[in-house]
């Protein structure tokens, strides 16, 4: 069997996983873009009798979602970093280093995962409202890099423990310290695992909500999360139109960021596999 054979069977048997995968998708963009009359009609139609844009534009001016979309960006890309900087060096130590107590401290941060931030919400509220961060990213901030940071932990010490320590030995013998060695020869290295777990971080804040809920007072704190649950929770009349169109939107930077780390990604989806 041909190399053009195999690829022809491997997509008929993947063709009904993307079909139900790219549904609500085309639903969603389908929807975006119909005059709000054509929306409801029977029997409904896939592809819009008349492109409306003003959609977006209607819906960027009614809920601010440039401000949202402003927020969302800064708390997710922050807590990625403070999640980063912490995680590298405790992901480094783990799989460099040895201690004692070492094999329960790898299942205690993978326990930590299933906890969800609901059995926490009251604790994490008391806190943020002692040190005056309500209503400000800065509870976002710390709440999503305190979370996350167990896993992207865990994620890197296992890619990490496949890099050869000779490497960095060998950094050692031509002069460098350990922090020149880590920076110039270890990162470098570990960069697709880095990509990934920052992809993954990412998804997981850019999505949240409940600790956005429940931390966020104000219209100008709100992020996309909060700004789309308004249109369709806070409203006498769902505007279908403008909650697709702001769903599309939201999906574009999360798409951007995989585009632009793909490479990394594909790389990084063998985290943790002997080489």
């Amino acid at each position: 069997m041909n190399k053009l054979a195999r690829s022809l069977i491997y997509w008929i048997v993947m063709l009904p996983l993307v079909i139900v995968i790219l549904f609500p998708y085309a639903v969603m963009v389908s929807t975006a873009l119909k005059p709000r009359d054509e929306i409801f009609v029977f029997d409904p139609t896939w592809i819009p009798q008349t492109i409306r844009l003003q959609n977006f534009v209607d819906m960027w001016t009614e809920i601010g979602f440039g401000q949202a979309l402003v927020n969302s960006l800064l708390v997710s890309g922050t807590s990625v970093i403070l999640c980063l900087l912490a995680a590298i060096p405790a992901g480094y130590a783990m799989a460099r280093f040895r201690f004692h107590g070492q094999p329960a401290y790898r299942q205690f941060l993978l326990v930590t995962q299933m906890l969800s931030p609901i059995v926490l919400m009251l604790g994490i509220f008391r806190m943020m409202a002692a040190l005056g961060f309500v209503d400000s990213p800065v509870a976002l901030i710390l709440a999503y890099g305190a979370f996350n940071m167990a896993f992207a932990t865990w994620m890197l010490q296992s890619y990490f423990t496949t890099i050869p320590r000779e490497l960095e030995e060998a950094a050692w013998i031509d002069g460098a310290t350990g922090l020149q060695s880590l920076r110039m020869v270890f990162l470098p290295l570990a960069l697709p695992a880095v990509a990934v777990t920052a992809i993954l971080t990412f998804v997981n804040t850019w999505n949240e909500f409940v600790l956005a809920a429940t931390l966020l007072r104000s219209q100008s704190s709100y992020t996309l999360t909060i700004k789309i649950y308004s249109l369709v929770g806070a409203a006498y009349k769902i505007n279908w139109d403008h909650v697709m169109a702001a769903t599309f939107l939201a999906t574009v930077p999360v798409a951007i960021i995989f585009a632009w780390l793909q490479r990394h990604m594909v790389q990084g989806l063998s985290v943790g596999s002997v080489k």
